[in-house]
């Protein structure tokens, strides 16, 4: 009897292992789906650890793929880390390095912001001559879709001349024009049911594509105009988390002074959090679709944002601390993003790597993941990930580079990047000064060590320089109109006025009374 009950235990055995062993066989040509998120944060997620957001669906797929601790945008801002996740080269390399639509030059002096460099010119839409990602896909046999956010340039530089078989919502504008409930004003969407919410609507699109291409290899681009401005939610969800915050306990103090701008520094903000719920409802959408179909198991699934939370400026909308910044900041509140990849026959589920990625890896992963052969000339600043997705090392140490020569919205300065192992320097274009911080120790960058670190800073501030110029990087250049004393005004201004303003609006926000307007953004529909 033991005899026989071993035999069945080895066969038993041999069985699981033959049927986990066909289960890992990657298929030859798997299905795409890449979710991109607009000015997400890295600490907006549940599984990243926000207490206030809630994100089960993102945080499900977080869990059953590799979770990369270290993942970065390409840009502190949209545009450009777009731009690098389509081509696979670093903004400065392929000349988009500000959000499209942004004044440079002497244009810079018509905001009234008394800076003391005029921002760099800058490419205006996405390249003829590079190849995209899609494109590539597209080359090889894929059926390509495209919804939502693209912000690449004007006509002729739609998600349809760049690779893209069909395009719902992509065009130049970076906001959804109207907001997130139907009716809203966008050419490549039209509207459908008043009161509608824009993310949804996408990932239905996206569904269907789904559906319709369930027997054709495909890559799926899914954009969100969500998390950006303008925030909006619809009165159950405000009402969810306005009780959430004062379950919690509202701080008294929800801001503090940045360099610049007033910095949010607490996550209890009602409405952008029922913004991010409704994304994350989407996501939700979007991976039903794929069980539904019987895609799950042979589509890889990929997740991140382009650039940090909306800390400062605009709609200052959440807080990225413990890291320091957010949107359009130097700092990595501003460049760390979720960065999350499912390959679901890898098995990998839930693993943390903590090699430094960025945006232009995604190019190189996708191709190596899906058996096509790699175009290194044209993903010439990102690797493939696919050996630490394998649960193998990489060994190289490549430096990143970030070139921003440009003021944002939300506060940062004008700065060039490099990240090479655990330190990051900064080169501020206004001045000359640089800024050095050891990331492991101090990823709040509290403490600035380039004088304890002067050789290091040295050889790191040499290889920035002579990288910029190999790529023929655009330099602001001083503004021989700066005044110092109308600078000084405005940031008194800033300080006196702003400041106070926000901090009341905030708490406004959280009032049990408060109401934008009668029908909650166009959220609650009512019988005409």
């Amino acid at each position: 009897m033991k005899i026989i009950n071993v035999l069945t235990s080895v066969l038993l055995v041999g069985a699981i292992y033959s049927c986990a062993k066909k289960s890992q066989l990657a298929p030859k040509r798997p299905n795409v789906v890449f979710i991109l998120v607009d000015d997400l944060g890295l600490m907006d997620l549940g599984i990243t650890g926000s207490d206030f957001y809630e994100t089960p669906n993102i945080d499900k797929l977080a869990r059953e793929g590799m979770i990369f601790t270290q993942g970065y945008a390409a840009s502190r801002v949209c545009s450009p880390s777009r731009a690098s996740i389509m081509t696979g080269k670093f903004t400065a390399r392929h000349g988009i390095t500000d959000w499209i639509g942004a004044p440079s030059g002497e244009n810079w002096r018509k905001l009234n912001r008394f800076d003391k460099v005029l921002p760099a010119e800058y490419v205006h839409s996405l390249p003829k001559e590079d190849q995209t990602l899609a494109e590539a896909m597209k080359e090889n046999g894929y059926k390509t879709f495209f919804a939502g956010k693209w912000h690449l340039g004007d006509e002729g530089s739609y998600p349809e001349d760049h690779g893209f078989d069909s395009n719902k919502g992509g065009w130049d504008k970076g906001s959804p024009i109207g907001g997130f409930y139907s009716p809203w004003t966008n050419p490549s969407l039209p509207n459908k049911e008043k009161g509608e919410n824009l993310s949804m609507r996408l990932a239905k699109e996206t569904s269907e594509f789904i559906e319709k291409n369930r027997d054709t290899a495909f890559f799926a681009f899914l954009s969100f105009y969500a998390v950006h401005g303008p925030i909006q939610t619809t009165n159950e969800k405000w009402r969810k988390y306005r009780n959430k915050a004062q379950l919690q306990g509202v701080d008294a103090k929800g801001y503090q002074m940045e360099d610049v701008l007033p910095i949010r520094i607490v996550q209890d903000n009602p409405i952008y959090a029922g913004l991010v719920e409704s994304m994350d409802d989407a996501v939700g959408e979007v991976l039903e679709a794929l069980r539904i179909s019987g895609l799950e198991d042979n589509t890889i699934v990929i997740f991140t944002s382009d650039n940090g939370g909306v800390a400062s400026g605009d709609n200052f909308s959440t807080s990225n601390l413990p890291l320091r910044g957010g949107k359009g900041y130097q700092f990595e509140g501003g460049l760390r993003e979720p960065y999350f990849i499912k390959v679901p026959w890898l098995k990998n589920g839930g693993w943390e790597n903590d090699f430094p990625v960025i945006g232009t890896d995604f190019y190189p992963t996708i191709l190596d993941l899906a058996n096509i052969d790699l175009k290194p000339g044209q993903h010439v600043d990102g690797i493939s990930l696919k050996p630490l997705l394998e649960g193998k090392g990489l060994t190289i140490e490549r430096p990143l580079y970030w070139h921003y020569p440009h003021y944002g919205n939300q506060g940062g300065q004008p700065s060039s990047i490099i990240r090479k192992g655990d330190w990051k320097l900064i080169h501020y274009w206004e001045d000359g000064r640089e800024e050095l911080y050891h990331l492991p120790s101090d990823s709040a960058e509290q403490i600035n060590v380039v004088k304890n670190n002067e050789e290091l800073a040295t050889a790191l501030s040499t290889q920035l320089t002579e990288w910029l110029q190999e790529v023929g990087a655009k330099i602001p250049e001083l503004d021989p109109e700066y005044d110092s004393n109308l600078a000084q005004k405005r940031k008194e201004r800033i300080i006196n006025e702003m400041l106070p303003r926000l901090e009341k609006e905030r708490l406004q926000y959280l009032s049990n009374d408060f109401q934008p307007n009668p029908d909650w953004w166009g959220s609650k529909v009512t019988a005409d």
